[in-house]
Formats: structure tokens, C-alpha cells, sequence
């Protein structure tokens, strides 16, 4: 067993360390310092080990200590007719119960299964065996500290608090055993990443309880409550004899596998088919135009559907918005000074709103499928000023198409602006419609930039760049930071203006300079 154990943990880790050091090895900066025999150097293996190592401590405790902090004890103290003792039990019940068949830690089918069960041939009731029982240790010793620290704040007993860890492996193991069970009688392996609609429905429900009896002051009583989570402890003891006598792991395992297998390869499917039926193929359409323009355009008029259409959407509903905010200000002239103070200093806040309607990933997506993964394979399109060229003709639509509700969106804060009592300085209306514009700007520049600079998908339309979505996840923590600024409109809308100017000039000169050697097939 501790054989097993140590051969299994190696694995992970070294999957782990091979995907952070191909993740280095993806960024710009770092891709010429690093050489190609990069998984040999020691230096860099021990760092990257040193990195798994802190992912596996917060694969831990940080989970646990988030679903304690958000999920039980910060909804509990938000009920002012409950007790908050009472109601952290209450909730911590219900949300065992929905995690117990959710993530049953044995029924998900995890790539280190795949390597280990099937690609190394080890032992399948060993391997499973092993995972399961260091995965329900995990489980008991994250909750441990918050469950002490947390319940002792709330008011329960220590004891309580000790038993409750093992209560939640108690209900895991109960479902378990009981899933195998059910796999002897029928052969259907139960898997949690495909849960049926008895399993959503049910998880509705307990959510539904959880979080919504305590809102009306009905809560189950500590008693009830304690015994109910305490319950897991001798069901899950019961199920311990069945989970490690059963003999079938490698089947359980091959038959969970394939029917992951089968259903990512659906899913792609489906997403392909779904994409293709936006595509026009219509034949009478044309164009005019020569060279690039002329593929430019016809790909803009098959793509109408997915670029212009939902664009258009989100342009009405916008206007439908602006339209109720000054309906709301008419009937209700009350709020005028609060609505008003509103749009003259929370302008950043729709920095954030630019980056959620923004079309830029759906439109480097869809160039990259229906049209740039078969042109990549011709070297003149790899050309400096070629690329160039077409990367211009490209910025000019994306703007196009985000521009439609950036005008409404700006065009509607000047008017709620106007309308909410004004502003004796005229230059702020100009400043709301062009920041907001600029903002629209930059987000098409800034998604095509680095679709070129770091172009993310393989051949078969797989995301596989670890720095795109590095980039894109320092995008939206920048947005959601600017969401929580409170600056004057005029002085944040010229920063702005001047930022978006400044970004498009050396987007400019990086794609020229680098996208030749970037924008490529990846492997």
C-alpha cells in the first residue's frame, strides 16, 4: 500500500511539474532565457516541485477554509432569526449531504487514473484504494482547523466540532459503498461529473433548504441537526467492510473512463456542430473586394450570426436598461441626486462591464477555427507585413461589432446623466460616451493582440496556451479591481482615452515585430 501510495504521488506530481514547466516555458519573456532541455535542469525541477508541493497544501486547506468562510458560517451570520450556531449546523448539514454524491472522491474520472490504471498497468484495487483513503484523510484534516476554529467561534461544543470532519467522510464513504453496491446489482457505474436530473433536482432542493428555510427563520434545531451530520460517522464505518472487499475496481475504473472519454469527445461535438450552425452557407454571398479585404468580408457576413447578432442583443438590452433607469428617475424625481453621483464617480465600474459583454474571445475563436488553423499552413501568411495587414483589418471589425453597445452604453450614462440633474461641466457627456467607446476599443485590441502574440489553440481547436489564460485571468483580476475604484468621471475617462491610444500604438508595433514567430499552429 504505501508502495502504491508513493508511485501514485510521483506520478501526479511529476504531470504537475511537467505542466508548470511547460507553462514557463510558453512565456515570451522567459521562452529564449529557458533552453530546450528545460524538464532536465534541477534547479528549475525542484522549484516546480516546490510549487506542487504548496498546490497539494492548498488543495487542503484552502477549499475547505473558503466553503467554511463563504458557504457555512458567512450565510449563517447573515440570518438575524436564527440562531447562528444553530444555523451554521443547519446549512453544514444539507451541504454534506449535496457533497457526498457530488464529489464522492471515487467515482471522478481524473487523468492520473488514466496514466496509472491504463496507460502503467498498475493495480486497479490498489491504486483506487490507496487515492481513496489518502483523499478522505485530505478531507478530515482541511476541515479539522476550521471546523474548531469556526464552531468555537459560533457557540459549539468542542467535542461537536471534532466529530464533525469525520462526519463528512462518513456520508462520502456511505455513498460509496452504496454506489458499489448498486454497481453489482445493475453494472451501471455512477459518475459524478454526469449527474442525472434526480441528482440536480435533489441538489436544488437541499440548496433550497439550506440556505432558504434559515431566511425564514425555520432552521433544524442544534439536536436534530448534530445528530443528523453525526449519523455519517457509523453509516460510513458500515461502509468501509464493502468499499474495501470489493474486487472490481478495474472494471469500475475502465467503464468510468470510457464514458469520460465518449462524453468530452461529445461535448466537442456538440460545440462544433453548434458553432457550424451559426456559419451562413449561403453561396450567393460575395464580395467585391481583393486580397485580404475580400477574405475579411466574406468571413464578417458568414459569421454575422456569432459576431453581429448577439452584439446587437446586448446593444437593445442596454438601451432597454438606460430607458427604465430614466423612466424610474421620472417617476421617482427622488432619486435624481443619488443616480446622479452614480454616473459622475463610478465610471471604472464599467470597465468591468466592458470586459463581460466584450466579443473578443468569441471572435479570435472563431477566426482560428473557420479560418486561420488552415491558413497558418501557408508561410506567406506568416509574412511581417502581411500579418500586419490583416491584424488591422481585423481590429477595424472587432471595433465595429463592440462599438454598437459601447455607443449605447455611453450615449445612455449622458443621458441619465442629463436627465438626473446634469453636470455644469459639458465636457463630462463627451468624456462618458468616448471613455466608454475607448474602454470597448481596448478590449478588441487587447483580445486580438494576444490571440497573435500567444495563439492559444492546437490544431484540432484546443485551447492549450497556459499564458493566454495567464493573461486573461491578470485581465479580469485588473476589471474587477477598477470595478471597486470610485474616481471623477472626467479625470478617469481621460486616463482612459490616453491609455487606449497609447496600448493600440504598441499593440501595433508588438504584432509586427513578434507575430511572425508567434502565430502559429501549436502541437
Amino acid at each position: 500500500m504505501i508502495r502504491t501510495l508513493k508511485i501514485s504521488f510521483s506520478l501526479k506530481n511529476t504531470y504537475r511539474v511537467n505542466g508548470i514547466l511547460h507553462s514557463l516555458k510558453q512565456i515570451p519573456l522567459l521562452k529564449k532565457l529557458l533552453p530546450d532541455a528545460l524538464y532536465g535542469i534541477w534547479g528549475l525541477k525542484v522549484f516546480a516541485n516546490v510549487l506542487s508541493l504548496l498546490w497539494e497544501a492548498c488543495t487542503i486547506f484552502l477549499g475547505k477554509f473558503l466553503h467554511f468562510l463563504l458557504m457555512v458560517c458567512g450565510a449563517g451570520m447573515l440570518y438575524d432569526r436564527v440562531d447562528t450556531g444553530q444555523a451554521i449546523l443547519h446549512i453544514l448539514f444539507f451541504l454534506t449531504i449535496i457533497g457526498s454524491y457530488s464529489n464522492t472522491l471515487m467515482f471522478n474520472p481524473s487523468r492520473d487514473k488514466y496514466y496509472a490504471m491504463i496507460l502503467m498497468r498498475m493495480d486497479a484495487r490498489a491504486y483506487t484504494l490507496v487515492n481513496y483513503t489518502y483523499s478522505l484523510l485530505k478531507v478530515a484534516v482541511g476541515f479539522l482547523p476550521f471546523t474548531l476554529v469556526f464552531g468555537l467561534m459560533s457557540g459549539l461544543p468542542m467535542w461537536l466540532c471534532l466529530l464533525l470532519p469525520f462526519s463528512v467522510t462518513g456520508y462520502k464513504l456511505t455513498v460509496a459503498a452504496w454506489s458499489l453496491r448498486d454497481y453489482e446489482r445493475s453494472g451501471r457505474v455512477y459518475n459524478e461529473n454526469k449527474l442525472g436530473r434526480l441528482q440536480w433536482l435533489c441538489m436544488a432542493f437541499l440548496l433550497a433548504a439550506a440556505y432558504g428555510l434559515p431566511a425564514m427563520g425555520a432552521a433544524l434545531p442544534r439536536g436534530i441537526s448534530a445528530a443528523a451530520l453525526l449519523a455519517g460517522i457509523p453509516a460510513g464505518l458500515l461502509g468501509i467492510r464493502r468499499i474495501y472487499s470489493f474486487q472490481e475496481y478495474r472494471e469500475v475504473n475502465q467503464q468510468l473512463l470510457a464514458q469520460s472519454l465518449n462524453q468530452a469527445e461529445g461535448v466537442k461535438q456538440a460545440a462544433k456542430t453548434a458553432s457550424e450552425k451559426k456559419i451562413s452557407a449561403d453561396t450567393s454571398i460575395t464580395s467585391g473586394r481583393h486580397g485580404f479585404e475580400y477574405l475579411n468580408e466574406l468571413f464578417i457576413k458568414r459569421h454575422r450570426a456569432i459576431l453581429w447578432n448577439s452584439a446587437e442583443k446586448i446593444a437593445s438590452v442596454c438601451a432597454f436598461l438606460a430607458c427604465g433607469v430614466m423612466l424610474l428617475l421620472y417617476l421617482k424625481p427622488e432619486l435624481k441626486p443619488v443616480i446622479n453621483e452614480v454616473v459622475m464617480s463610478y465610471l471604472p465600474y464599467f470597465t468591468f462591464i466592458m470586459y463581460i459583454i466584450n466579443r473578443g474571445t468569441n471572435f479570435t475563436q472563431a477566426l482560428f477555427m473557420n479560418c486561420d488553423h488552415s491558413l497558418l499552413t501557408y508561410s506567406f501568411y506568416k509574412e511581417p507585413r502581411f500579418v500586419l495587414k490583416l491584424f488591422r483589418i481585423r481590429l477595424r471589425e472587432i471595433v465595429k461589432v463592440n462599438s454598437v453597445p459601447a455607443l449605447v452604453i455611453g450615449c445612455g450614462l449622458a443621458l441619465v446623466l442629463f436627465v438626473s440633474g446634469g453636470t455644469p461641466q459639458v465636457l463630462n457627456y463627451a468624456v462618458l460616451v468616448v471613455s466608454v467607446l475607448c474602454m470597448s476599443i481596448f478590449f478588441s485590441i487587447h483580445y486580438l493582440t494576444i490571440y497573435y502574440l500567444l495563439q492559444p489553440y492546437t490544431a484540432g481547436t484546443e485551447m492549450k496556451g497556459g499564458t493566454y489564460r495567464l493573461v486573461s485571468v491578470l485581465t479580469y483580476l485588473g476589471c474587477y479591481y477598477l470595478m471597486r475604484m470610485r474616481m471623477p468621471t472626467l479625470l478617469f475617462g481621460v486616463m482612459t482615452i490616453v491609455f487606449c491610444v497609447i496600448y493600440s500604438i504598441l499593440a501595433c508595433v508588438l504584432v509586427y515585430k513578434m507575430a511572425p514567430k508567434t502565430f502559429r499552429l501549436r502541437m
